[in-house]
C-alpha cells in the first residue's frame, strides 16, 4: 500500500482496511492533513466504520461483568459534532450511532483527529486528557481502563 501521505483518502475503502493498516495510515498522516480529511464529507463514513468495528475488537474477558454505557462526542466545529454510544454488557459491545436518552456512566469528548489517534493506538487516553484534548465526564476509573477492553492495534 502507498505511504499514508500519498493515499487518496477520499476514495479509500476504509471497510477493506485492516485495523493494523488503519493504525499505520493514521500514524503516517500529518496532523493538518488528518484534521482536514476529518472535516470533509467522508468524516461520518470513517467514524461509522471505526465504531462499526468496535464489537469485533472487543475483549469480553477484559471487561468481565462490567455493564457500562459510554457516550462518545466527536466534536466538529460549531455544529456540535457526532455522538455515538457504546454499551458494554453481558460479554458484548454494542454501538448506537446517535445519542440516546440513557444516562452514560462515562462521556468522552474530543476532536476527530484525536479520536482516530486514540482508537488506532497512536495516542494514549491519559496523554490526551492531560493535554486537554480529551474531556472526561463520569467514571474516571472506567475511562482509565477502557483501552484494555479492546484489541487496539500497535502501529
Amino acid at each position: 500500500m502507498a505511504a499514508p501521505d500519498d493515499l487518496d483518502l477520499e476514495t479509500l475503502d476504509f471497510g477493506g482496511v485492516e485495523p493494523k493498516e488503519f493504525a499505520r495510515i493514521v500514524k503516517g498522516l500529518p496532523a493538518a492533513r488528518l484534521a482536514e480529511f476529518m472535516d470533509g464529507p467522508q468524516r461520518r463514513r470513517v467514524l461509522d466504520e471505526v465504531f462499526g468495528r468496535m464489537h469485533t475488537l472487543f475483549k469480553p474477558e477484559a471487561a468481565g461483568s462490567r455493564d457500562a454505557l459510554i457516550r462518545w462526542r466527536i466534536t466538529h466545529g460549531d455544529d456540535g459534532g457526532d455522538v455515538y454510544e457504546t454499551h458494554i454488557a453481558h460479554g458484548a459491545c454494542t454501538v448506537t450511532p446517535e445519542r440516546t436518552d440513557r444516562e452514560p456512566q462515562l462521556s468522552l469528548t474530543m476532536a476527530a483527529p484525536e479520536f482516530l489517534n486514540l482508537v488506532s493506538g497512536n495516542a494514549s487516553g491519559p496523554t490526551l486528557f492531560f493535554t486537554r484534548k480529551l474531556k472526561v465526564k463520569g467514571d474516571i476509573r472506567l475511562a482509565g481502563g477502557l483501552t484494555y477492553f479492546f484489541d487496539i492495534p500497535k502501529p
